[in-house]
């Protein structure tokens, strides 16, 4: 996948779990939670353990990693450059770092008009 603008970046924070985490699970998927019970928290699993489906889209990639996203969660962030940090506290049930005392939370910011125009020429973006 071409990238020209990035639609998912880490923080140094959230890099540094991955790397941790990836020590102890081997390579992760992540996948932007849209659930009633895990709010809209990105997800983080060991990679396969959860499954994609077809109404899912890879975002991109932080440490390397897949970044996937559902349609319908993606029509609400699409134009908003997702940005994955770390905080202090638990996070979703299934996810990875929960038992570290730390959780993935998503930041967003806007697109400037550049940026977007690029994500709608390179088909990444737009209707």
């Amino acid at each position: 996948m071409a990238m020209g603008v990035e639609q998912v970046v880490a923080t140094p924070e959230a890099l540094a779990l991955i790397e941790r985490l990836k020590a102890l699970h081997g390579d992760l998927m992540f996948h932007q939670s849209g659930g009633c019970c895990d709010g809209s928290a990105p997800m983080c699993y060991a990679l396969g353990e959860f499954l994609v489906g077809g109404s899912d889209r890879l975002l991109g990639r932080i440490g390397g990693m897949p970044f996937y996203i559902s349609e319908s969660q993606y029509e609400y962030w699409c134009h908003t450059q997702l940005i994955i940090d770390v905080v202090p506290g638990r996070g979703g049930m299934f996810s990875l770092e929960g038992p570290h005392g730390l959780r993935f939370l998503t930041r967003s910011r806007l697109y400037e008009d550049s940026e977007w125009e690029a994500l709608v020429a390179e088909g990444r973006a737009g209707r």
